[in-house]
């Protein structure tokens, strides 16, 4: 099959190339009709743009740079997906990079990434990172820069998000309303976005049924091996102890339930658990894991349509702002009493 250019889109719809050149990149300067036409089309028609004949007409690499924390994170493998489909189809590659937690490889990975000439950075930011002298460096160098899930807000950048407020509101909210009233939080370094948003959706929600905040309900993590046993050991040993736990990531959900189970500690009988995450096994656990599930492709998505918008109608792009996605809870048996 011969390969469909953007003429032969252009000679079927009787328009000029320029037209549906500038409709498929999503131009504001085309209407809603026409660049609907052309988009049925050209996906009818299998077609795909071509990156290296696009940078070759300009300065343009029509190369995106992500930086995450870690692939293997089943959170940051869906949002990739969500960023890789929206960049495919607008014509853009993506260069993938990945911090594994350490503020210095994520200095190293942006210097790579505008090394490499890419047109825009999309980055969620290691749980080492406090200082993003880095990143307004390549703010200063017009690079555009979207943040997505761990975010900061010493950036003057677009932010795309979970609702994370939300998501754990909701979540200690249904706790509370199981009858548990010590619910234990695990999480992970406080200086995080998520951290203090997800902490922040906890306190309200014990708040709002009276139930008094308490610190030592409370533990931090550090991504280290065992460490939701360690949590767990520390909060069984509390008098009283704790009747349910929220964890606010995969690991730390899926290490607080083998820990428990580990401990003979029955689930949902004595402590129910309820995690945020992403896990595309919790309905397999045993017991299946009630959780808040992160829009984790949507915020890719979402993320790649905002940054390609900053880099091809720059001054004309959407104001910087934060986009909030909302969270689902799936009830299952762990938290059923």
């Amino acid at each position: 099959m011969d390969t469909v250019t953007i003429k032969d889109i252009a000679r079927a719809l009787n328009l000029s190339t320029s037209t549906v050149s500038r409709a498929l990149r999503g131009s504001y300067e085309i209407n809603p009709e026409t660049k609907r036409l052309v988009m049925e089309y050209a996906e009818r028609l299998n077609y795909r743009p071509n990156p290296i004949a696009l940078s070759l007409k300009g300065s343009s690499s029509r190369a995106i740079g992500v930086i995450v924390p870690q692939i293997a994170n089943y959170f940051f493998s869906q949002a990739i997906n969500g960023i890789e489909a929206i960049a495919y189809n607008r014509g853009y590659h993506v260069i993938i990079f990945q911090t594994h937690e350490s503020y210095e490889r994520e200095v190293a990975n942006v210097q790579q990434a505008a090394a490499r000439k890419v047109d825009g950075l999309l980055i969620s930011l290691s749980s080492e990172t406090s200082d993003v002298s880095h990143l307004k460096e390549m703010q200063q160098k017009n690079l555009p820069l979207v943040l997505f899930d761990r975010v900061s807000d010493e950036l003057e950048a677009t932010q795309v998000v979970a609702d994370n407020f939300g998501g754990a509101f909701a979540a200690t909210e249904h706790l509370i309303q199981q009858g548990r009233r010590r619910i234990a939080h695990l999480t992970i370094p406080p200086w995080l976005s998520i951290t203090q948003e997800r902490l922040a959706g906890y306190r309200a929600a014990l708040e709002k049924y009276g139930l008094p905040f308490d610190d030592n309900l409370v533990r931090y993590g550090t991504f280290g091996p065992d460490e939701a046993g360690q949590m767990v050991d520390s909060l069984m040993a509390l008098e009283p102890r704790p009747d349910a736990f929220f964890t606010a990531s995969d690991r730390l959900a899926l290490g607080c339930l083998a820990a428990l189970q580990q401990r003979h500690v029955a689930i949902p009988e004595e402590v129910s658990l309820i995690g945020f995450t992403n896990l595309n096994v919790a309905d397999l656990l045993s017991p299946s894991l009630s959780t808040v599930v992160q829009p984790a492709q949507e915020i890719g998505q979402v993320a790649a349509e905002r940054l390609i918008e900053l880099i091809e109608r720059k001054q004309r792009a959407t104001p910087i702002g934060t986009v909030r996605i909302p969270t689902e809870m799936v009830i299952r048996e762990s938290t059923r009493r």
